[in-house]
């Protein structure tokens, strides 16, 4: 089964593309798409992550890992599902024995949709914090710890930034502690000023989590076209990387040289740049040694200084 949390309208046996309340799926091995009879009671849903959570990646100090993977805009559920799976896959072929669990928000089909969908993205945030997040943390046991972690794709990093701040303005969830080990970005769709040290957009999400990793690739066409759509004035963090020094809690991995290398294997048309990172092993096995958090930032095999002070995904 596949484990998704879903902010869409019904539409027949599926999903609509605007914002509704909280739907809970699972989705058996033999669909290809996310329909409406797959859902299931939350507490049901819930119990059953929690299970296949208890694995994952343990120490001393915790019993196995949720990764929350959180998609961009202009997917389809169907491609939702599809990259569900390849995060899945790569990471169980890593040695990953957690769970994957997907947010997905309200995303049109259509390129042609951005602003709206960010609108929606914007809307339905404070659900993977208040539906996703936070009950898990609440139900952990002192003798029985979940890492929780965040993967957010694209406009994901702009759901998650939104969410975390949300959750900090709600007394409900506020009132009770909660966080996340890693927060991984990769070809994040929001500016770079916005990860600044310091900035209140980026605060709550900097307060609850161990580490932020942004990924980024010089060469996404994608966030170029971003970036013009928002005026041309503001920098894509996954386009750019971060503001140097970046926050103490924060790195920042250089993936250019990574995609040049390999860019024959992608393609080259214009969203190579952007969406590579779902068929790389490399940054999957960096995904994965992130999660594990059994090596400092600066340790991981799949990685290598850069001439700037950064890192940077290893070329062959």
């Amino acid at each position: 089964m596949d484990y998704l949390f879903v902010a869409r309208t019904k539409k027949g046996d599926s999903f609509g593309d605007e914002p509704a309340a909280s739907h809970f799926v699972a989705v058996p091995e033999t669909s290809g798409d996310i329909l409406w009879s797959h859902r299931i009671a939350k507490t049901a849903w819930r119990r059953a992550v929690m299970e296949a959570a208890r694995g994952g990646t343990p120490s001393g100090l915790t019993k196995g890992d949720i990764v929350f993977y959180v998609h961009g805009f202009n997917n389809s559920q169907a491609l939702v599902l599809e990259r569900h799976r390849k995060i899945r896959a790569a990471l169980a072929a890593q040695g990953f024995a957690g769970i994957v669990v997907s947010f997905d928000w309200p995303s049109a089909d259509s390129a042609l949709n951005y602003l709206e969908d960010r609108d929606d993205a914007k809307s339905a945030a404070h659900q993977l914090v208040t539906e996703g997040i936070a009950p898990f943390a609440r139900l952990q046991e002192p003798d029985c710890r979940i890492d929780m972690h965040v993967l957010a794709h694209s406009t994901g990093a702009y759901v998650v930034r939104e969410a975390f701040d949300d959750a900090d303005d709600r007394m409900a969830v506020a009132a009770h502690n909660w966080s996340v080990s890693q927060v991984l970005l990769f070809a994040a769709d929001v500016s770079v000023q916005s990860l600044d040290d310091g900035n209140p957009k980026s605060s709550s999400l900097y307060r609850h989590c161990v580490r932020l990793t942004n990924y980024y690739n010089p060469l996404d066409e994608v966030l170029s076209i971003s970036a013009v759509k928002r005026i041309g004035v503001a920098r894509r963090a996954g386009r750019v990387g971060l503001d140097e020094p970046p926050v103490a809690k924060a790195v920042n991995v250089y993936c250019g040289a990574h995609f040049r290398a390999n860019q024959h294997l992608y393609g080259t048309g214009i969203t190579a740049g952007h969406t590579w990172y779902f068929d790389d092993a490399v940054f999957m096995q960096d995904v994965h040694l992130a999660i594990s958090g059994q090596l400092d930032r600066h340790e991981f095999p799949t990685r290598a200084p850069t001439t700037l002070g950064n890192l940077a995904l290893k070329a062959p």
